[in-house]
């Protein structure tokens, strides 16, 4: 149960206000580009060949 000076020292901060980073439902995001697709594209190949040790590839090893 609370009691009123608590409900009133609750109510005695205001809302921040949103994060401009939070989108609207109104807004869109804007296309990229040819050029950054293919940076995009480029990016995630380099990263998907490179050696991951903290995070090894499974194999269909059987449990023992």
């Amino acid at each position: 149960m609370s009691t009123r000076s608590a409900v009133d020292h609750a109510l005695a901060y205001p809302e921040p206000p949103p994060s401009l980073l939070w989108r609207h439902p109104s807004t869109t995001s804007r296309p990229l580009t040819d050029a950054q697709r293919r940076r995009n594209r480029e990016l995630l190949l380099l990263d998907l060949a490179r050696n991951h040790p903290h995070h090894p590839a499974t194999t269909n090893r059987k449990a023992s």
